[in-house]
């Protein structure tokens, strides 16, 4: 019996071992944040892990520079931008909890190891109505 209560114990330290360093990378990937700023520096994005905007500044001059639709377009570039920077970081963090063959971008973006076209919407198929008459012609040559 003590040979079997050594290898559940030694089972449980390794689980318990796994479940520290899962929640020590669980920690360290909520803290990961990125910025991102247009060339100007008039706008600054900073978003969390997984992209979410977790601020934004603006400077007062980014206003008369551009027009509204031209600002919305820079916030959405420089948060696209920081969030690819925070996704790589978050990579970098998961990387070592993963099995060498797992790609850590491909996880945090859901694909885990699918391919492109697994995960690409399925093609519909025209559907044919069979009532149609569309394709009909209803105009009879005349006998000659």
């Amino acid at each position: 019996m003590t040979e079997h209560r050594a290898q559940v114990e030694e089972l449980l330290a390794g689980y318990r071992r796994s479940r520290d360093q899962l929640a020590a990378v669980h920690r360290e990937l909520s803290s990961v944040t990125a910025s991102a700023s247009d060339a100007d520096g008039l706008i600054t994005a900073t978003v969390g892990p997984r992209g979410t905007l977790t601020n934004l500044v603006i400077a007062d001059s980014a206003y008369r520079r551009y027009r509204p639709a031209e600002l919305a377009e820079q916030i959405v570039r420089v948060t696209g931008a920081a969030t690819v920077r925070a996704l790589a970081r978050a990579g970098e963090v998961l990387a070592p909890a993963l099995p060498s063959e797992t790609d850590p971008q491909a996880l945090l973006l859901g694909t885990a190891d699918l391919e492109a076209r697994e995960i690409a919407p399925p093609q519909r198929k025209p559907q044919v109505d069979e009532d149609s008459y569309e394709d009909q012609n209803w105009i009879r040559e005349r006998a000659r």
